[in-house]
């Protein structure tokens, strides 16, 4: 999508261990017009008759989730990093190592909210290598609900996360795919 990328190019800053920064307009400080222009593209990779519930991770990408499941008119679950009282009864956690983070987290939601007839989009902010997507995705099968796609705003196609998720056949967009980094330099791949 070349909004976004013109975007990257303008505002981004590539930060030591290919941190791609972009949070001057997509995950700290948002750019609502911006992810709203993101959400209208992702509607025409999936189905808007089929959704039943936009998924996440806290925190980031929550801001495009949000607006997202807006636009398909269905409730935006996120998970959770850490339980707290709030949550009650059983719970889907999965285990995964951040990218960001460096260290290990649990992903956490209510049995509550997903359900085994839910048919769920994924979104989110960062694709890297691909463990907290699949956090995500372990998410969603122990609740037995379907998985109808994952949207991503910015894939760091080099580190591989984004082609474990094609070659498993799962509906994947991901907006805007750097396929590499050359110093403060970013190669963007051609849809």
């Amino acid at each position: 999508m070349q909004l976004l990328i013109d975007r990257i190019r303008a505002e981004g800053k590539v930060l030591p261990g290919d941190i791609i920064k972009v949070d001057g307009f997509l995950n700290h400080r948002v750019d609502t017009a911006l992810l709203s222009a993101l959400a209208d593209e992702f509607t025409k990779y999936f189905p808007m008759d089929k959704i039943t519930m936009v998924l996440t991770a806290e925190a980031s990408g929550i801001a495009l989730a949000t607006i997202c499941a807006q636009r398909y008119g269905v409730p935006l679950l996120f998970a959770k990093k850490a339980k707290s009282d709030n949550i009650e009864g059983g719970l889907y956690q999965s285990d995964v190592f951040s990218y960001t983070y460096k260290k290990k987290v649990t992903y956490i939601i209510s049995q509550e909210w997903l359900h085994a007839d839910d048919h769920v989009l994924i979104i989110d902010d960062f694709m890297a290598k691909g463990n907290a997507m699949q956090g995500l995705v372990d998410l969603v099968n122990a609740a037995g609900a379907t998985l109808e796609g994952i949207g991503i705003a910015v894939e760091k196609g080099f580190q591989g996360g984004g082609d474990r998720f094609r070659a498993l056949g799962v509906p994947y967009k991901a907006l805007a795919v750097i396929d590499k980094v050359e110093g403060t330099d970013l190669t963007f791949r051609e849809d």
